[in-house]
């Protein structure tokens, strides 16, 4: 047998003994993408709940190599403050103050409730010296018989305080409240407040009680009926039903004065009850 001979016989069943690469078989990316896109998406799965989806998905993949691509909590997991807001939307209502002054320089106080599942301001009032048995009576006024809802969101002022626990407890109401300087952790009731500001208080002057109650009680016709919201999927905290274009024109109705309009059809404007007066406009 020749040189190259053996060298060659050696080679084949070198070749032909050769195991193939030992261990387990490689990751592919697009498994520890979905591995670390499942653990940054649902913090409190560990490695066997998500190795049982992806066994459901028909990817074969060991549970120690789920464990060691997860992405690391840099805390224990718990749900953010956006999920608990949108799993309680329905049994949630926030409360908070906001003042506003007059033209002779007095301040008044107003009181606003907001349930948070359809952005509604369920009861508002307007006070200049608020205390804890005045909120009491607010919140007694806002849910009469059993439309009291399961949590109650607020900071921690005083006025919260006091003859307000007790009501709220006797209501079976329980309080929700945020941390010290957090207004954010009360975002929707802070995001209403600031709506009613840029798009109604900061273009009048208000001149006596009266004249407030009477201006939010026209931009809250106008919020609930007419504002459209982006929480909302851009409907009306009263539900607004879509227009055909085959049912007329539409026709400009003016709300605050014209500081804001309505826009309708015109068969819709004539069901609505609303007559075409100078102050309507066609478009």
């Amino acid at each position: 047998m020749t040189h190259w001979h053996r060298e060659g016989f050696r080679l084949f069943w070198k070749l032909k003994s050769c195991h193939k690469r030992p261990g387990r078989p490689t990751v592919t990316k697009e498994i520890k993408d979905l591995i670390r896109k499942m653990s940054l998406e649902n913090p409190p799965w560990g490695a066997p709940r998500i190795h049982g989806e992806l066994l459901k998905l028909g990817y074969q993949v060991a549970e120690t190599s789920v464990a060691k691509y997860m992405t690391k909590p840099a805390k224990p997991p718990s749900q953010t403050w956006k999920t608990f807001l949108e799993n309680h939307a329905n049994c949630l209502v926030a409360m908070d103050f906001f003042t506003v002054p007059t033209v002779f320089l007095k301040v008044f106080h107003v009181l606003i409730l907001l349930d948070h599942e359809r952005r509604r301001i369920i009861h508002f009032n307007i006070t200049t010296n608020p205390t804890a048995a005045w909120v009491a009576q607010q919140i007694r006024n806002a849910f009469p018989w059993d439309s009291a809802p399961r949590y109650l969101i607020h900071d921690r002022d005083p006025v919260f305080h006091g003859r307000c626990q007790e009501i709220l407890k006797a209501m079976g109401i329980k309080e929700v409240k945020i941390a010290p300087a957090s207004p954010w952790q009360n975002a929707y009731c802070e995001r209403v407040i600031g709506s009613i500001r840029r798009e109604c208080l900061d273009h009048v002057i208000v001149m006596n009680e009266e004249h407030l109650r009477r201006t939010l009680t026209s931009y809250l016709t106008y919020y609930h009926g007419t504002r459209t919201h982006l929480g909302l999927a851009k409907d009306c905290p009263e539900s607004r039903t879509v227009q055909p274009m085959e049912i007329g024109d539409v026709i400009a109705i003016p709300h605050l004065g014209g500081l804001h309009h309505q826009y309708l059809r015109k068969a819709a404007c004539s069901n609505a009850g609303f007559g075409l007066s100078k102050n309507t406009s066609k478009r």
